[in-house]
């Protein structure tokens, strides 16, 4: 049986008039502290909740009542946005 003819491709070359983007700037990765507030951040957060919740809502802070549930998960929230930015 006769061998079929292979077709040769032609290399693609990436049009010369397009500037190539930065990628320098944006693949840098991220310095020590992030990761490490974060952890810290969410370590804060449930430590806060835990501690609110078994003092019967008389510690961290009294006089806020349920806000101290604000503070507990806005602790946890920020370090959401902070791992967002890990790389």
């Amino acid at each position: 049986m006769p061998k079929s003819v292979v077709r040769k491709k032609k290399v693609y070359t990436p049009p010369s008039d397009i500037n190539p983007a930065v990628k320098g700037a944006s693949n840098k990765p991220s310095p020590v502290w992030v990761p490490v507030s974060a952890v810290t951040l969410i370590v804060v957060g449930i430590a806060w909740l835990v501690v609110y919740y078994l003092s019967e809502q008389q510690w961290p802070v009294a006089s806020w009542e349920y806000w101290n549930l604000a503070v507990g998960f806005g602790c946890m929230v920020a370090s959401l946005g902070l791992l967002s930015r890990w790389r």
